[in-house]
Parts: structure tokens; C-alpha cells; sequence
């Protein structure tokens, strides 16, 4: 591993560690790695071994290459159509773009294609330290929020107040196209 993209997973696992609103603690506990080796990790300190980067990402909820990847994507500012990662779930279909040039900055841009029929639920704890706006572009989405239903079609946007479980649902008959804006909330 190069001493540049060492750095970059340092600045990478913790900015990922930091957008999930996790302590060293909190990822020790998950991931099964000490809390002052994840701390030497995400100082430069160290160069993790494959084995520990794994454990890592996994807490994080994502697999080794992507992690690898996002480190590797460095400070862009341009991110082309063609290179911007795309990720479709396997059961639903939901289909997700990551829009933002640099991942785990300030501001992210996510576009989504919600086939018809298609369902997907978060957790609340998925936008305690998000600011989060969904901009419909195509078609409908029935977005539960908590107890809130919101019906929204194209051109709605609906800002997400406080964190509740939410879930995003596609009953139409045409693929759903919107937009996530999500950006960190001063802790």
C-alpha cells in the first residue's frame, strides 16, 4: 500500500466513521478492533493490515473494495456521469448514484431509482446527524415518516424533520427517480 493511499484510508475511515455518528468506541465494539488501533489508523500512524480494514468496513457497512475506492477517489471536484459509483440492491432493484464528487464531505448528492413495488426502510438512527431533503424528479414516492405519510410527485421536495424510522415506498406503476441531499448537521 502506497504512503498516499495509507493517508487517504485514514482520512476516509474517519470521515466515515464520523458521517455514521460513530465514537472509536461505538466502531470498537462493532468491528471487533481495539479502540486506540482504530485511533491509530485514523491518525496515519499505522497501515492497516487487509484483515483489520476488512473488520472496519464491514462495521461500517460497506465491503473492503468500496472503502478502498472511496479512499482512492481523493479530492475531486468533478465527478462524470460515467464515473460516478452506482450500487442497485439485489432483492429490490433500488438503484443508487452517488452523485458528489468527493464522498464523506460536508454535502452529499444521491440519486435513486425506486423500481415499482419496491420498498426500502431506514433505521432513525440513519439521519440523527444528517440534514436531509428529497427532491422527486420522476414519478411518485410515498415516503413514511415515522407517523407521517407524504405522497410526493415530481418537483415536491420534503425536507425530513426529526430522526424517526423512515421509509421510502414506490406503489406506482413507473420507475421513481429522486434526489437526496443530505448534509452533516453541527454536533
Amino acid at each position: 500500500m502506497s504512503d498516499a493511499l495509507g493517508s487517504a484510508l485514514a482520512t476516509t475511515l474517519r470521515g466515515l466513521r464520523r458521517s455514521r455518528g460513530l465514537s472509536g468506541a461505538a466502531l470498537a465494539d462493532r468491528s471487533g478492533v481495539s479502540r486506540a488501533m482504530i485511533s491509530k489508523v485514523e491518525r496515519g500512524e499505522t497501515q492497516p493490515t487487509a484483515q483489520l480494514l476488512g473488520r472496519l468496513s464491514a462495521a461500517l457497512g460497506m465491503s473492503l473494495s468500496e472503502l478502498v475506492a472511496r479512499a482512492e477517489q481523493g479530492e475531486r471536484r468533478l465527478a462524470r456521469r460515467s464515473e460516478q459509483p452506482v450500487w442497485t440492491d439485489p432483492v429490490t432493484g433500488y438503484r443508487r448514484r452517488a452523485v458528489t464528487p468527493t464522498a464523506g464531505g460536508a454535502l452529499e448528492l444521491v440519486e435513486v431509482e425506486l423500481p415499482p413495488g419496491a420498498e426500502v426502510s431506514y433505521p432513525a438512527d440513519s439521519y440523527r446527524h444528517l440534514h436531509h431533503q428529497i427532491w422527486v424528479l420522476e414519478g411518485r414516492l410515498a415516503f413514511q415518516e415515522g407517523d407521517d405519510l407524504h405522497d410526493l410527485g415530481p418537483g415536491d421536495c420534503l425536507q425530513i424533520g426529526a430522526p424517526v424510522p423512515c421509509v421510502y415506498r414506490n406503489a406506482g406503476e413507473h420507475t421513481c427517480r429522486y434526489l437526496v441531499a443530505l448534509a452533516r448537521r453541527e454536533t
